[in-house]
């Protein structure tokens, strides 16, 4: 906390001004914080103090630092410790009005010849404790200390010489302080002893057992010499050094009960010759002016440079006063003594007056004297201002060196950090940290100018008090000055080095983030690219090549336009490169945003121009090898065109001549002949056909929009034309064996053609069992399903469902004939009998027409095989029976 600064006025704790008697107590600040020991003695002894002084106005106080706080009582502690009035106290409650009061109180103690450091009133009226002690600190040694004086010596040594003085018979006592001296309560009770022996039994007294000690000298002080209880036994003992402040305080008290009345004005020294007796001069002509007049030391003002000399010079004119200056005060007044006695006794005897050589009267004896005393007193004030001087060198020079020792170990490394390169090789994010660090120290650096303008101050204030050192000082401070220009001229230039790295990095950071948004969409399309440029093809037609081909042309006039985008993005790539060549950047690592990199997009474009001219190839040799492809299939068609109708047509007209009912069948049978002999003709068209087609399965060419006919059409049509050439060659042929060996006339059979055509509805050149039944039914045929499907059992012996020509006529011939044999009316019974060898009048009567049934029921004989059944007629012998009869 810096008090010097505060806003309100601020008084000094006391400096002594020309009477520093007391150089170690004129900075209050160099304590800090009390020892809390030390706090609770001086609470206790200086509030005793107080109230000693303050009960003369019928009041006291209980909290020192609380009951100051309005000024009141501490202007009242005053008035009765001075016997003079203060100005008129503020009443008010208010902050500003306790600030004036104690101000005013701080004032008066100024005006005491107090020189003050450190004090505010606002401390004060804010409880500052340590203010507050030391503001009645300086009380107590203005009001209560600095008066004392004793055989030359004043204040604090004063109050020393005189308790040594007072107990300097007192074997078991020795008193070198105002702390441990007084620890065994030995040193109050033989001041007590030395001025009052009836109040303490002193022989009794030990050394060992210094609470009765001090416990004694307290109680006895306390109610037989006014003196109020400032401590307590525990307070001394139970610390290792009591706090002197609080002992020179207890001690004064009991200087002013026993010394009070030697006391004589500020200034005067007490009369101590009484301390020292010495001969009188027998004659005037034993005394020696001289004397008097030599000595020389006293003129001599060359200061010494160290403490420890000065205070040598103080301690030899100390000696000088004490020991050799009282002999010559006798012998000065025996002088007088002897030369008035002369002059009497001149006179008695009337005879003339002794007149003393030139320069060695009375009068110049008393006037050299006075002289001599003047030099005495302007040596002593100088010796002690010198000291004064050399005491604030020494301190302002240690503090110099302490500041400058702390600013220097701050200093040490930081020009060597300031001038690092590190930012040469930071990513900028690491720059971005940097900046932040460096912003960091600027604040430091900011805040270290204080104790630098501190430095050369003291520096200064050291020239000007010619201290001894200075010169080594200004060299110091001069370095210090220096360095820290330097400082400040690295740390601006370090600042700027990380702005401009910072700025740069953040344009290649931006032109890093441009080319990745670039380059990974065009590395894209180069990738697209090639692998459509490598990209296997299948086409079947000369439309898919073309397609393919045109979508590749309009790939390549995009090649252009691609191209400016790739030098566009090498283009940022250079850009960066340029920055790190003309700014020396050195870039730590590669492109944050992607992974693609120049070269990587120059080879992929190398690799997509290398492709392009390949891709053309490709396409022209597939456009080539379409158009063989298209050949090969107009060849194809046009032949299959051609056949596929032949063989059609030929078919067809086969089937006309197969059933064709005007002419002759060996007519037919010759025209067929010759439609065979051309077809077997024809074969080699089909095989050249053939041969087309395996060039077509070879070039793997899977359809033809040429034709609707395959090889596989032609081949089946061709293999049909084959086998239904030869069928109807057989027909025709066993028509003409049927005809022959039933002897149907050529009419019959043009009818039999006829009826067969009629109703052969599906134009197949076959009959479906339907379309036979209708042919029946028209011819006059009556029957039941037995008889029909016994019918159906000769003409489709394999039960394919169809009825041919020739079985058409082989049963038409048949019926015709009237050729039924024994067998085949059996076999018609069999089937009506359902396959048993017998048959049943049931049977007979839901199978044949009513006369019919009746006729066979009348004429069968009963079956007697072992199978029979009962009702059972037998079929067989009816029919062999019948077999031959006409009326059937």
């Amino acid at each position: 906390m810096d008090h010097h600064h505060h806003q309100q006025q601020h008084h000094d704790h006391y400096d002594g001004g020309e009477n520093d008697y007391m150089h170690q107590e004129d900075d209050w600040d160099r304590d800090m914080l009390l020892d809390p020991a030390w706090e609770k003695q001086q609470r206790k002894t200086f509030t005793a103090w107080c109230n000693s002084h303050l009960r003369k106005a019928g009041t006291q106080i209980e909290n020192i630092e609380e009951d100051f706080r309005d000024g009141l009582k501490l202007m009242l502690l005053l008035e009765v410790i001075s016997g003079e009035r203060l100005a008129k106290p503020e009443r008010g409650k208010m902050r500003v009005h306790k600030i004036s009061n104690v101000n005013k109180a701080l004032d008066f103690i100024a005006s005491k010849g107090v020189k003050l450091v450190s004090i505010g009133a606002e401390e004060i009226v804010d409880g500052n404790a340590k203010m507050t002690l030391g503001m009645i600190w300086t009380i107590i040694l203005r009001f209560a200390i600095q008066d004392i004086s004793v055989e030359e010596t004043s204040a604090k040594e004063g109050l020393l010489l005189w308790c040594q003085r007072k107990t300097a018979p007192y074997k078991n006592v020795n008193i070198q302080n105002f702390h441990i001296s007084w620890k065994d309560g030995l040193g109050f009770c033989a001041l007590i002893h030395r001025h009052r022996p009836e109040l303490i039994d002193y022989g009794k007294l030990r050394k060992d057992d210094p609470m009765t000690n001090l416990n004694t000298a307290f109680d006895v002080a306390e109610k037989y010499l006014d003196i109020p209880k400032m401590l307590d036994a525990e307070d001394i003992v139970g610390t290792a050094r009591p706090d002197e402040k609080a002992i020179m305080t207890y001690v004064s008290s009991f200087y002013h009960a026993f010394s009070g009345a030697q006391k004589v004005s500020q200034g005067t020294p007490l009369n101590v010759m009484n301390f020292y007796t010495y001969p009188i001069c027998p004659s005037p002509h034993s005394v020696s002016a001289h004397w008097v007049l030599t000595i020389p030391w006293l003129e001599n003002r060359v200061p010494e440079n160290t403490m420890q000399a000065m205070q040598q010079m103080l301690e030899d004119f100390r000696d000088y006063r004490r020991l050799h200056k009282p002999p010559k005060v006798q012998e000065k007044c025996q002088l007088e003594i002897n030369f008035n006695t002369l002059q009497t006794k001149l006179r008695l005897s009337n005879r003339p007056a002794f007149m003393p050589s030139e320069g060695k009267m009375v009068s110049d004896i008393s006037s050299a004297w006075g002289s001599l005393e003047g030099a005495e007193k302007g040596y002593e004030e100088w010796l002690l201002n010198e000291i004064r001087r050399l005491e604030r060198l020494d301190h302002l020079a240690e503090k110099f060196r302490q500041k400058a020792a702390i600013h220097e170990a701050w200093t040490d490394g930081k020009e060597e950090m300031l001038q690092q390169k590190d930012y040469e090789t930071a990513s900028l994010s690491d720059i971005k940290a940097l900046l932040k660090k460096h912003e960091a120290f600027e604040s430091d650096l900011a805040a270290h100018q204080d104790r630098v303008e501190q430095i050369a101050a003291i520096a200064q204030e050291l020239n000007e008090l010619e201290y001894y050192d200075s010169p080594s000082v200004n060299a110091r401070c001069q370095q210090i000055c220096d360095q820290w220009d330097s400082l400040g001229v690295l740390t601006q230039k370090r600042s700027e080095a990380l702005q401009r790295t910072e700025k740069l990095l953040e344009t290649i950071d931006q032109l890093y983030l441009e080319f990745a948004k670039r380059a990974a969409p065009f590395n894209n399309w180069m990738e697209g690219a090639m692998e459509d440029l490598q990209d296997t093809f299948i086409v079947h037609t000369i439309e898919e090549i073309q397609g393919l081909s045109t979508a590749h042309e309009q790939f390549k006039a995009t090649l252009p336009e691609a191209d400016k985008e790739r030098q566009a993005i090498l283009g940022i790539h250079n850009e960066i490169a340029k920055i790190v060549q003309t700014y020396h950047v050195n870039m730590a690592g590669t492109n944050p945003y992607t992974t693609i990199n120049p070269q990587e997009i120059n080879a992929k474009w190398d690799k997509v121009r290398q492709l392009v001219p390949q891709r053309d190839q490709a396409l022209i040799e597939e456009h080539a090898r379409q158009q063989n492809n298209e050949r090969l299939r107009r060849q194809f068609a046009n032949q299959a065109n051609v056949i596929g109708p032949w063989i059609q047509t030929k078919m067809e007209e086969i089937g006309r001549i197969s059933i064709e009912m005007h002419g002759t069948l060996e007519g037919h049978l010759t025209h067929l002949r010759q439609y065979e002999k051309s077809i077997v003709n024809y074969k080699p068209k089909i095989d050249q056909l053939e041969g087309d087609h395996q060039l077509i399965q070879e070039a793997l060419i899977f359809d033809n929009k040429h034709t609707n006919y395959t090889m596989e059409h032609i081949r089946v049509g061709w293999e049909q034309l084959l086998t239904t050439i030869a069928r109807t060659i057989n027909e025709i042929e066993n028509q003409i064996l049927t005809r022959d060996a039933k002897g149907i006339s050529q009419d019959q059979m043009n009818e039999f053609r006829a009826s067969f055509n009629h109703f052969d509805r599906k134009r197949t050149g076959m009959m479906d069992a339907e379309d036979f039944r209708a042919c029946l039914i028209s011819m006059g045929y009556n029957m039941g399903e037995a008889e029909f499907a016994r019918i159906m059992s000769i003409v489709d012996p394999n039960r394919l469902g169809v009825i041919t020509f020739q079985a058409f006529i082989d049963f038409m011939s048949h019926e015709t004939a009237d050729t039924d044999t024994a067998d085949q009316v059996m076999t018609s019974f069999k089937v009506l009998a359902g396959d048993k060898n017998y048959i049943l009048v049931d049977e007979l009567r839901r199978e044949l027409p009513p006369d019919q049934a009746e006729y066979c029921i009348a004429r069968m004989t009963p079956y007697t095989g072992p199978d029979a059944v009962p009702g059972a007629l037998d079929y067989m012998s009816f029919s062999t029976a019948l077999y031959g009869e006409s009326d059937l």
